[in-house]
């Protein structure tokens, strides 16, 4: 199997699922508070690891007690932490959640991520040995040299949330938001926004659009609108990061673009069937058989 390395963020999660998001001042009984990992490389990383791939992770963990827990719950994946960058005790990603029970939407307060580098060592020759390098706004600043200097790793990105400086020139799978890109470029229809992003140099485009589904492109003046399925939701917490590490191993197994992003809309529609973002994502079999379901 391909090496896929993710680089970013990753996060202790404490999630409260609650009627409906509070008002200011307002009170009221948590229906379900769950502790579960999360962060956006890191749960990237979880779901290919589950699905089947050689995963690896490099991120900040904290030198602490929720730092051993982070370290636990990714090695009980099979994802590779050897190119872990310790920090701080304390100072290690977290974040609070709100899910509200009556939309399954969720509102987050997270810690910032603590500045950290990838010094010489096990680090960067996890990335030059790799097929795939996926990396999210944490990331980003940190590999794309990287990635570029040894010219043999495929970079992903996963770009929903802003980077500053960013240009997709050179990204061979550029993976933002409909909303990110309207960030970017204006007001237009996908299929523009798409033509932007490839016009920009982007090898490879997937606009993800929430329950709309996704957006791919590989050329200029094409593209294709992949739905997404429906399912029960429990929370999307997460399924936006599960979405795109099941689209990086699709991709590196040879799939189509439209056939890659529809395996990742199978796998992030089946991770929403749970509170935390982490718990519910599927198995390769289980993409499978709700891929070969009739649709309702």
């Amino acid at each position: 199997m391909s090496r896929l390395v993710f680089v970013g963020s990753v996060n202790a999660d404490t999630i409260a699922v609650v009627p409906h998001l509070p008002a200011p001042d307002e009170r009221f009984l948590a229906r379900a508070v769950v502790h579960a990992g999360g962060g956006n490389s890191a749960t990237a990383a979880v779901a290919a690891a589950r699905l089947g791939g050689d995963v690896a992770f490099i991120g900040p963990v904290a030198d602490d007690e929720t730092g051993e827990r982070i370290r636990a719950d990714l090695t009980r994946e099979g994802v590779d932490l050897s190119g872990v960058v310790p920090v701080p005790a304390g100072s290690g990603g977290a974040s609070v959640v709100l899910v509200d029970q009556s939309t399954g939407t969720r509102a987050i307060c997270t810690r910032p991520i603590p500045a950290f580098d990838l010094p010489v060592g096990r680090a960067r020759e996890l990335i030059a040995g790799a097929a795939w390098v996926h990396a999210d706004h944490i990331g980003w600043p940190l590999v794309h040299a990287l990635v570029a200097a040894h010219r043999g790793p495929q970079l992903s990105v996963d770009a929903g949330n802003p980077i500053d400086g960013f240009t997709p020139a050179g990204v061979d799978l550029y993976g933002p938001t409909i909303p990110s890109l309207r960030r970017a470029y204006g007001e237009l229809p996908a299929p523009d926004l798409l033509a932007r992003a490839l016009a920009d140099g982007a090898r490879r485009v997937v606009a993800t659009d929430g329950p709309d589904g996704a957006f791919v492109a590989e050329h200029a003046g094409t593209h294709v609108r992949v739905p997404a399925f429906t399912v029960d939701v429990v929370s999307t917490l997460g399924a936006g990061d599960v979405f795109h590490g099941a689209l990086v191993l699709a991709v590196d197994r040879g799939l189509g673009l439209p056939d890659a992003a529809r395996y990742a809309n199978a796998a992030a529609a089946l991770s929403c069937r749970a509170i935390d973002g982490r718990s519910g994502i599927p198995t390769d079999d289980e993409v499978r058989a709700l891929l070969e379901s009739p649709l309702p």
